[in-house]
Order: structure tokens, then sequence, then C-alpha cells
């Protein structure tokens, strides 16, 4: 537990920058938990599954609470988003399934052109316009698949990849996001357990872990984040979050081609 307030520092900026910018999730907890645990002297051969697992335990309170805030505003859309929750089931076991047999070097490479992707679309602010009907529950039991298997290989919540399908699909935004949040939910918490699975019998794995899930990270970052959001939030209201949004995409095309350099260079 000695590198607990490194955790919790890392919650306050992940809390800021979602209360600020809008995002969160593993965009910005993965590289951060990525190099506390290098800092540890962590493996290799752990750390990045280990990042990726512990930033999905993280988002399990928070995507509670915002889940159940969304609800009390009516923007959820249940029966949509439990279609999209048994895809996510059925997703996320092939997705940790398969990232577990992946190097930590492979997932970072992935990693980094996910990231470069979010920071074009802050950057942009790419929204895409409804060109179609929602599809029925064969069409969401199979978005609800993808969005689960996705989730698992970054450590996301599901947001960056939810809202723009649901937006496509001409869901107005305000329940786009607050079904997209509520998916977050089920992703947090069965990924976590099966990561937790998955890395039961792992070894080389540090003090504290259950399974790939780092136990101080996850309660450090939670013990921070939630309440650093609405302090992100008032910023945004003050800042011009445009300009902000536009240098912290500098920032994400920075990591991520720093991921990209040092595992494919």
């Amino acid at each position: 537990m000695d590198y607990l307030p490194l955790y919790m520092g890392i919650g306050v900026l992940a809390g800021v920058l979602a209360g600020l910018l809008g995002i969160g999730g593993g965009a910005i907890t993965v590289p951060l938990l990525l190099w506390a645990f290098a800092v540890q002297g962590i493996s290799d051969a752990v750390a990045t599954h280990m990042a990726l697992a512990s930033s999905l335990g993280a988002m399990i309170v928070t995507s509670a609470s915002s889940a159940w805030a969304h609800n009390r505003r009516g923007a959820v859309l249940w029966p949509v988003l439990l279609f999209l929750g048994l895809g996510v089931v059925v997703g996320s076991v092939v997705g940790v399934l398969t990232a577990v047999e992946l190097s930590g070097a492979s997932l970072q490479i992935a990693f980094g052109f996910f990231l470069a992707y979010v920071a074009l679309q802050m950057m942009v602010g790419f929204a895409p316009s409804a060109a179609r009907k929602l599809p029925g529950k064969t069409g969401l039991l199979g978005a609800g698949g993808v969005i689960g298997c996705v989730s698992m290989y970054f450590g996301i919540g599901g947001g960056s990849l939810t809202v723009p399908f649901l937006s496509y699909c001409g869901v107005v935004p305000a329940r786009a996001v607050g079904t997209s949040a509520a998916l977050g939910l089920p992703i947090a918490l069965w990924g976590t357990a099966l990561y937790i699975a998955s890395g039961w019998n792992v070894q080389g794995l540090p003090d504290h872990a259950l399974g790939f899930v780092h136990l101080p990270a996850v309660l450090g970052i939670v013990a921070t984040s939630a309440f650093c959001a609405p302090l992100g939030a008032a910023l945004a209201h003050r800042l011009k979050a445009s300009q902000l949004r536009s240098v912290f995409g500098i920032v994400l095309l920075g990591i991520a081609a720093e991921l990209l350099w040092s595992n494919l260079g």
C-alpha cells in the first residue's frame, strides 16, 4: 500500500479531466497506471493487463453513480440497454480470453491507436449524424458484443463507442449519453470479474493483486476521482472547454505516439 497516494493522485487527475472534458475510463487511467506500475518495477509481462483490469475495477463506482444520475433524468433507454448488455456479456468474455493471450506490447500498440482515435475525436469534435434507425434485438446484441469485446482490450466503459453508435442510430444526445453511461456499469462489473478470474493463477503478480486487478490502484482512484469530477465540471464553466479539449487531444496524441514508438520502434 506504499503507493496508495500515487493512485489517489491519478484519481484526482482522472476525476478533474472527466468532469472538465467529458472523458474518462481507460483514456486517462490506463496510461497513468502503466507509468505507475513501471515506477514500482512491476513486470512488463503483467503490467498492461493489470492496468486494463484495474481501470475497469475503478470504473464500477463511478459508472454506478453516473447510471443512477442519468436514470433519474429519464435518459436511459432500458429496452435498448437490455440487449446491448446481453451482448456485452458475451463480447467481454471473448475480449478477456483473447486479451490475456496477447503480449503487453501488442495491447499497448492497440491502445496507442485507440488513444489517437479518441484524441482526434476530441480535437475535431466529430459527432455522427443520424443515418438510420435502431436495429432490432439481434443487431443490438451484436453491437453490444463488439462494444464489450473492445472495452476489455482498452479498459474502458465503452462510451467512445456506444455514444457514436446510438447517435448514428438516431438516438437524441441526452439519451445516447445516458444509455451509454448505464451500459458502463455491466461492462465494468463483468470485465473486472473476468480479469480477476483469468489472472487468478498467473505468476509474477505483485502483492495486493486480485487476479489482474491491483486493489491499491482501484481503491486510490475511487477514493478521489468521484470527488474531483464536480471540480472539473465547475472549471468547465469558467474555462474555454473547446481549447482545453484541443490541448488535451494533443497530449493524448503524444501519449499514443510514445506507446507506438516504444513498442514498434
